[in-house]
């Protein structure tokens, strides 16, 4: 029987004892603490934490958790989320021709890695049909112009309520999302943008750098917000290049760094190990 775990991302302002105040809590609760993080920003006395811990005795019951700790958190000034491991969150892929980063996550999927569910795949582009015929998961098509934009995401996010979705993850969607879209998914829009951000931004950024000369290429896994390639970043990782290196060898050594830098970001965040304070974040791993 597996044992269920409820993890607690939690940020306040600084003071003495917030580690031991949280974890006596818990231990005056009956629960077990299995993984606890800390993390202290020394110029914004922040604080921010990341405590995971074992339900199986636990004196309160999963439905009394949030109510359980408004008093601590009103005491702290603080702000908190609670998700038990039990609630696999249930997931929208949006792609588009490019197959790299869909290819990886379905993968890694079928690997086991990821502890959710995908509920159904959208494009806008038909061409990646059999990738999601492959795995069995429902593969929709939305073609999108200037004239009909509003209209298909309104059909888009009716398909995605229907479906029980908590996150979308963009796997090299290549269409700009409302701010009425973002709005409706706060901190649960993951992105990977092809380049090292905030370097190149929007559109091209290939093509960007090797203009530029630059001697490295990067890619960046970001919550989305309506700043387009603006949101906290969850995950990043860069790749040497030369003046040897043409346009289409960027590009292909950017595409590796693409999957695996999304990979790990889509796991962060699942895991909850991502805490947003502004334009930052803090991660966990």
């Amino acid at each position: 029987m597996n044992k269920l775990t409820a993890v607690l991302l939690w940020s306040c302002p600084d003071r003495k004892g917030l580690v031991s105040r949280i974890a006596q809590f818990l231990f005056e609760r009956g629960g077990n603490i299995v993984d606890l993080d800390e993390h202290v920003d020394r110029d914004e006395r922040m604080f921010f934490l990341r405590v995971a811990w074992d339900m199986t005795d636990f004196a309160i019951a999963p439905g009394g958790l949030e109510e359980a700790f408004l008093p601590l958190g009103r005491e702290y000034g603080a702000e908190w989320t609670i998700r038990l491991d039990s609630q696999r969150r249930r997931l929208a892929i949006f792609v588009s021709r490019y197959d790299h980063c869909l290819q990886e996550i379905l993968w890694r999927k079928g690997l086991g890695e990821f502890d959710a569910e995908i509920a159904l795949i959208i494009s806008n582009h038909p061409e990646l049909g059999f990738l999601a015929e492959r795995y069995h998961i429902p593969f929709h098509v939305f073609p999108v112009t200037e004239q009909n934009r509003a209209q298909q995401e309104e059909l888009e996010l009716a398909l995605m309520d229907h479906a029980h979705v908590d996150t979308v993850i963009l796997a090299r969607y290549m269409q700009v999302l409302s701010p009425e879209f973002v709005a409706k998914y706060p901190r649960g829009i993951v992105n990977i943008h092809h380049s090292f951000l905030p370097a190149f931004a929007g559109g091209n950024p290939y093509r960007q750098a090797y203009e530029r000369g630059v001697k490295i290429v990067g890619a960046t896994c970001h919550y989305v917000t309506e700043v387009l390639d603006d949101g906290p970043i969850i995950e990043q990782d860069i790749i040497r290049i030369s003046h040897k290196d043409s346009l289409e060898d960027l590009i292909r050594k950017g595409r590796d760094l693409e999957r695996l830098v999304l990979a790990r970001g889509t796991r962060l965040h699942l895991e909850d190990r991502v805490l947003v304070h502004g334009k930052k974040t803090v991660v966990f791993d």
